[in-house]
Order: C-alpha cells, then structure tokens, then sequence
C-alpha cells in the first residue's frame, strides 16, 4: 500500500509526497504540464516520481505526451507515451498506457513502465479522495489511497 498527498499548486503545476510503508520510503512528486491538450494537440507533461512499480527504491524522472480520444473515436479513452529515467537501474526506458473512463466515477489505467504491465481500477470519492486497485506486474495486488488538496 502506498499513500500519496498532493498539493495542486496550479492547474498545470502539482507537489507531493508518496510514502510506501512496505520498504519505509517518501519520494517526491512533481508534475508539471508545459503544453496542455487541445482538441487536436497531446498534453506534455514532465515530472518526478518514485521509480517504476515493483522496484526496491528509487527515483524517476518523465516526460510524457497523453491525448484524450474520445473527441475522434467516440470512445473513452485516452493513451500517453514517453520515457523516463530510473535512479534504481540507472537507465532510460520506453513508457505507456492507456487509461479509460468508466461509469461510477471509476477509472482503468493500463500502465507500462518500460518493462512489465500494471492495470488498475481507481474509484474516485470526490475531487479530493480516490482509492486505486491496482495488480503490480499483472500478479500481485496493491492498494493505493490518495488525497489532493
């Protein structure tokens, strides 16, 4: 399990914490959104987070673009692509997902960290409260809780 706090600084600039208990370990969060998606242009984002799921420890730094297509396709979805750099192997990798809208103020993120596939189910409780579900490495079940404010 993972706590998350995150102070919406901006609209386009957010801070935070992430603790994971398991390995007794904060990281912080930074993400910034330097071009923000329009009906034809991907949103840019660049931030820094803990190294990808199922690491030991570790930093990483992104930059990703993600674009909503439901305007095209009719559907309610929404993939992103990009590459990050990992403090723990210390290298570059290839990363993606998709992520779609479902009823119930739930959420799917299918996520690819440049080396194994993490899908999740997200209920959010309102503007400032979700709860995630999420199979770490396709196998082995995690629960995140994260509060904005």
């Amino acid at each position: 399990m993972r706590a998350t706090l995150i102070y919406r600084w901006h609209p386009r600039f957010h801070v935070g914490l992430e603790y994971n208990p398991k390995v007794g370990e904060v990281h912080p969060l930074i993400t910034f959104i330097p071009v923000t998606e329009t009906k034809n242009r991907p949103a840019v984002i660049v931030g820094l987070s803990s190294d990808r799921i199922g690491t030991p420890e570790g930093t990483s730094v992104y930059v990703t673009a993600s674009k909503d297509l439901q305007h095209w396709t009719g559907l309610p979805i929404a993939p992103y692509g990009g590459v990050v750099w990992g403090s723990y192997e210390k290298k570059f990798r290839a990363i993606g997902g998709l992520n779609i809208r479902l009823p119930y103020r739930m959420t799917s993120l299918i996520q690819f960290d440049g080396v194994k596939v993490h899908p999740s189910l997200t209920y959010t409780f309102n503007d400032t409260h979700a709860l995630t579900f999420l199979m770490i490495r396709g196998n082995r079940p995690g629960v995140t809780y994260t509060f904005s404010f």
